[in-house]
């Protein structure tokens, strides 16, 4: 389960108005993405993202996920 600290947050924030990638960890597993927008759904906070290939729109919460990095 990730907990992001108030400075993660920023940085996420910051990623997704720059249009910088992340890397969810998820099952141990890493995807790197393109963050659209943090929101609220049904009381928990989600990431949704574009797939940088794809091009597909993926969301996950973020208490779902084991990390969430800010690709330099």
């Amino acid at each position: 389960m990730a907990h992001l600290t108030p400075r993660e947050y920023d940085r996420l924030e910051r990623a997704i108005m720059d249009g910088r990638r992340i890397a969810l960890v998820r099952q141990g597993r890493e995807l790197v993405v393109v963050p659209l927008r943090l929101f609220l759904r049904d009381g928990r906070e989600v990431i949704e993202a574009r797939h940088p290939t794809t091009g597909d729109i993926i969301t996950r919460a973020i208490e779902d996920l084991e990390a969430v990095e800010i690709v330099p």
